[in-house]
């Protein structure tokens, strides 16, 4: 029998509607809690049950929106100084996962005295960290149940930061709260998920199987629904099923870390503020049918669980057809990338060895940089 350790958040509140049950659960932890999100969750109303909830309760709270994707260290630590003004004693946090990684970043930054800096890679938090609860508003990064933060530097490169104090004390699962989500996030959103599961089931490292047993199922919930989110937003039980695959494929990676889609779609975000989503969905194709000459029978395995027979070939066409009818962007120069740029974009890449080391294959930076040429 191998040896594994599983680590999750403690707990997870699956509801619809969850979110106008938040004050009482709130008040039994912090009585001035920081509310972490962005403009558009609150320009689209968003945030507007929860924050009821939380009044009525009797709740005080600050709200800091200046969340932006691919989250800056610039804006952490705005952030965490505006927590500081206002004598946080907890955080909550309320988006995408760009909000969700930026409530976790301040609510160990605040209560321990490193700074953003000091904890730079994996396992470089030390102490402990405020009260955390965290409500997703997309089906995809899963950043609601993972140890695990993303940060833009200064210069241009995206860092992860892996700590155990990362995981949340509570995740809010509340479909609801992703009916509003445009068709190009939930198709993107959505894929970053399916991505998760496949590089959890993958991952040469780490993989075990509690995290390949929830990327199967991830895969499964996922694959039957994605399109149907897509084409009908209003349908809850495809939004049901959305977000139980990503908070499954969200456990899962957190314990068998991603690899080289995830490794090649960070310069994306970082040089140009390519959605997540969308930079993994441009990277699968090319990354799925590089790694088969190592993962084939991984590959294979997963195929039942998209619809299609258990063949390597068969279950990366499947992938391939989901990007193509969800209408996510499929070329690099669709979102502003030239050939100019792949060159430090492949040298950042075989930099990442955080990433690296998970993928089945191992990559040169030449065949770094063929794979971004070939869907350029």
């Amino acid at each position: 029998m191998m040896g594994f350790t599983f680590k999750t958040t403690p707990q997870i509140r699956f509801e619809r509607n969850g979110a106008a049950n938040i004050g009482a659960l709130v008040k039994s932890r912090m009585s001035r809690p920081l509310f972490v999100t962005d403009k558009d969750i609150l320009k689209f109303g968003l945030a507007e049950t929860a924050f009821t909830s939380l009044k009525e309760a009797g709740v005080e709270f600050e709200v800091f929106d200046g969340v932006v994707a691919d989250p800056p260290e610039a804006v952490i630590n705005e952030a965490v100084e505006f927590a500081k003004a206002h004598n946080t004693d907890g955080v909550i946090g309320l988006g995408g996962g760009s909000s969700l990684d930026t409530a976790k970043l301040i609510a160990v930054l605040l209560k321990g005295k490193q700074s953003l800096h000091d904890i730079f890679g994996v396992d470089q938090v030390e102490g402990d960290r405020l009260p955390l609860i965290l409500l997703p508003t997309t089906a995809g990064t899963g950043s609601e149940v993972t140890a695990i933060s993303i940060v833009t530097t200064e210069d241009d490169r995206k860092v992860g930061i892996v700590s155990d104090q990362l995981y949340a004390d509570v995740a809010i699962v509340d479909p609801v709260l992703t009916m509003t989500a445009p068709r190009k996030v939930t198709a993107a959103t959505g894929i970053d998920a399916m991505v998760h599961a496949i590089e959890a089931h993958t991952s040469v490292r780490l993989r075990n199987p509690l995290s390949s047993t929830l990327a199967k199922q991830a895969l499964q919930l996922m694959s039957a629904n994605l399109i149907k989110a897509c084409d009908t937003p209003d349908d809850i039980e495809a939004r049901e099923a959305m977000c139980i695959g990503a908070t499954l494929a969200g456990q899962a990676f957190a314990n068998a870390p991603v690899g080289a889609v995830h490794a090649m779609a960070y310069p994306l975000g970082a040089l140009f503020h390519v959605p997540h989503g969308v930079s993994n969905a441009l990277m699968l194709s090319p990354v799925l049918k590089f790694n088969c000459e190592k993962a084939a029978e991984q590959y294979a395995e997963l195929g039942p669980y998209v619809g299609v027979k258990a063949d390597a070939d068969a279950f990366v066409e499947k992938m391939i057809d989901l990007c193509k009818q969800s209408g996510v962007p499929l070329k690099l120069r669709d979102v502003g990338v030239n050939h100019n740029d792949l060159p430090r974009m492949a040298e950042d890449v075989i930099a990442n060895t955080r990433l690296m080391q998970n993928n089945p294959r191992e990559m040169s930076y030449e065949q770094a940089l063929s794979l971004y040429q070939e869907v350029l």
